[in-house]
């Protein structure tokens, strides 16, 4: 007998009988069987495969104007449902479990939104504070954080519960003008939360020019403070590696770095010319830190308030030079890879988006989806991007080989994008 073995298929119907199954089995055997009636019962019941979806290719498009999210498929390019009754997305943000099972969308009212990405629910949800801009969840996946501006401070919840597990109250502020109606004083506002190795939570408290550390040790959550980093830090950043933290600062040129291998070296400053400058040109809106490209051994930043992307060298941390681009930038978005640098824009520039080629650092593309393009976000592996097109009402997908329009999905005032795969990736 030889040692493979032949492979019998055969199509059996919900009306195939009990007889002609016992029929084909004993054949198989040599065996027959003398001629009986059918019995009086068949096999009819069908069973219905239950329905799986993998996670991976799963995302969350925010519809700021009516506080909902669209849960879609990134992959097949279309909308799988939809999810209300989560408050004020103004300034929302999301997050995912280390599984891609759970997105937590922290939305500008406070609400803290625990949502099922495979039974497209809300599974848990807490209003955690007044305005809350932002969160972040542990490298272990066993927190989340919030970042409030009132009152100031993070609270951190169990991430399968939202079970509140630490509340951290920021700085207080001096003077009579920062006590409230109950005589309780007020405290500085949080920004630039972000997590980062070894459990840790980094942020910035933007009216006390602090940067905190809070990670957890035998249970307790220890905080490292560094004073005194330089004027109001408005938002931050972490490198892709998980090494600097880098917040933006509005109240001075500059940036302040920390050096998370080497925290106890404290923050120092960078780029001294970063910011609005001596000319104080009209800012339309802050640059957004998180959308900083890093591309080989360069940085790509977007200037405040002046028509330029800053490119910067990685070792030194210094200016290396500027390209001139079509308005204010706001996210300096690096394709995976490195090889292009997408970049949106403020009013009245933001119908536009420009393709900068990082061989050459200069435009080889300028793209016009329509009014308020407000974010953009990649296909894990690059060969998408996708664009929120807010006053169009639109999703546009788009190419990132030959920069054409792949297709179009509605949806209402979108904002944020945001894929499962950043379950993955430290400081998003």
């Amino acid at each position: 007998m030889s040692e493979g073995y032949s492979v019998i298929e055969r199509l059996i119907t919900k009306k195939t009988t009990l007889t002609s199954l016992a029929l084909w089995v004993l054949s198989l055997g040599g065996c027959t069987l003398p001629p009986m009636s059918p019995p009086s019962i068949e096999v009819t019941q069908k069973i219905a495969a239950p329905e799986y979806r993998a996670t991976g290719d799963l995302g969350v498009v925010i519809e700021r104007a009516n506080g909902e999210i669209q849960i879609i498929n990134a992959a097949e390019r279309r909308v799988l449902a939809a999810v209300g009754g989560l408050g004020d997305l103004s300034h929302a943000s999301v997050v995912y479990s280390k599984d891609e099972k759970y997105a937590y969308v922290f939305g500008r009212d406070g609400g803290l939104t625990q949502i099922n990405m495979l039974t497209q629910a809300i599974e848990n949800r807490v209003v955690q504070s007044g305005n809350s801009i932002g969160g972040a969840i542990s490298q272990d996946g066993r927190f989340v954080a919030v970042s409030n501006y009132t009152p100031g401070g993070v609270k951190i919840f169990n991430a399968q519960s939202l079970e509140l597990v630490a509340d951290i109250s920021a700085t207080a502020l001096g003077g009579a003008a920062n006590v409230n109606s109950t005589g309780d004083r007020t405290h500085s506002k949080v920004v630039g939360l972000v997590d980062a190795p070894g459990n840790r939570f980094v942020f910035s408290l933007f009216d006390t020019d602090e940067i905190w550390i809070a990670e957890q040790s035998k249970g307790q959550w220890i905080l490292n403070k560094f004073k005194g980093v330089g004027s109001k830090p408005y938002d931050a950043l972490l490198t892709p590696d998980g090494r600097y933290y880098i917040a933006g600062l509005f109240g001075e040129d500059g940036m302040a770095l920390l050096d998370l291998w080497q925290p106890e070296l404290g923050t120092r400053k960078i780029l001294p010319k970063y910011g609005k400058g001596e000319a104080r040109l009209p800012v339309y809106k802050m640059p957004h830190l998180e959308g900083w490209a890093v591309a080989g051994d360069y940085a790509y930043v977007p200037a405040v308030g002046q028509h330029e992307v800053i490119v910067i060298s990685k070792s030194s941390w210094q200016e290396v030079k500027r390209i001139p681009v079509h308005g204010q930038p706001v996210f300096v978005m690096a394709r995976p890879g490195g090889r292009h640098v997408w970049v949106n824009f403020a009013l009245p520039n933001n119908d536009t988006v420009q393709i900068i080629d990082t061989l050459k650092d200069e435009i080889v593309q300028t793209l016009k989806p329509g009014k308020a393009v407000l974010h953009m976000e990649f296909m894990p592996r690059g060969e998408a991007v996708w664009l929120s097109v807010r006053d169009e009402n639109q999703v546009q997908i788009y190419d990132t080989e030959n920069f054409q329009l792949l297709k179009t999905l509605r949806s209402k005032s979108p904002s944020g994008i945001f894929f499962t795969a950043r379950a993955h990736k430290l400081g998003l």
